[in-house]
């Protein structure tokens, strides 16, 4: 049966039998937020054009960001987030659901920009475009053309930190940096995917890999969460900044932990990326 217009998205995922059943809803927009690493030699734009779930519009994290700076995909200003998510047709007051790709990869930091910057309500698909796939659901080929709505956007600082506040509450001890790296990145075993930018972690950070929240495409069950992150030696009563390379899977993180029903962490927007490339203490196993 199809929700009434403005019902509460279930949160953080929704279902794919979910999605398919209130897909003819007004107010229901989805969206693709599909993003991968170089090495992984997707094409999210082709992907896209190929193959996605009816109505959706395509979220390129590499174009709703600031350009203005040498760092990757890093939040934009009011402004411009709010003409180019208008222009996808979203609006404050849909429900979105965002999908991507990879099963739960680049989705929870669309969902996360979405969020901050002003978006009532929005989830993320539980599996994404495999499960989504693999069930033999519907998708539509080609471009979308979204009737352009308005967004009023205004990006909760609160919610994330920068360069010198990552160093201070580190050297403070205030805080708690959890990096969404591989264990071999962290490590500085494995060499940065970015060309220049040195391997290794920072001084007093601890590893919290997306492989130890994320299994076959999909978050794990609460208690394996809380499992992982206990692990990680993370106390969730205690202020906690998630990192990665440069702020995507950082965000699994936060999904996590909003999941568990754990208190939000900060994000460092910058990232392994920002922190390395600006001569800051580099830390190996």
């Amino acid at each position: 049966m199809t929700a009434s217009v403005n019902d509460i998205l279930p949160q953080p995922l929704v279902s794919t039998e979910w999605l398919a059943a209130n897909l003819g809803s007004p107010d229901l927009k989805v969206v693709d937020g599909s993003w991968y690493l170089p090495a992984m030699n997707r094409d999210p734009k082709a992907e896209f054009l190929a193959g996605h779930i009816p109505g959706a519009v395509y979220f390129d994290i590499d174009e709703i960001a600031d350009h203005s700076t040498d760092l990757p995909h890093t939040l934009p200003s009011d402004a411009d987030f709010a003409a180019k998510v208008g222009a996808l047709g979203l609006s404050n007051g849909d429900r979105i659901v965002v999908y991507d790709g990879g099963g739960l990869f680049s989705a929870p930091r669309v969902r996360w920009m979405l969020k901050k910057y002003g978006a009532a309500d929005v989830a993320i698909l539980d599996g994404g475009m495999p499960k989504w796939k693999a069930e033999g659901r519907a998708l539509e080929i080609g471009a979308t053309k979204p009737t352009p709505a308005h967004f009023s956007a205004k990006l909760d600082r609160t919610a994330a930190v920068w360069i010198d506040e990552v160093a201070a509450s580190l050297k403070a001890g205030s805080a708690q940096v959890a990096d969404a790296r591989s264990k071999p990145r962290f490590d500085g075993a494995m060499p940065e995917p970015r060309t220049g930018i040195p391997a290794g972690h920072m001084p007093g950070a601890v590893n919290l890999a997306t492989t130890d929240l994320v299994a076959d495409g999909r978050l794990k069950p609460v208690e394996a969460l809380k499992k992982a992150i206990a692990a990680a030696g993370l106390d969730p009563s205690k202020p906690v900044i998630t990192s990665c390379g440069s702020g995507v899977s950082a965000t699994i993180i936060n999904l996590a932990f909003e999941a568990s029903g754990y208190p939000e962490p900060l994000l460092y927007d910058g990232s392994w990326t920002e922190w390395a490339s600006k001569g800051m203490p580099v830390a190996t196993a």
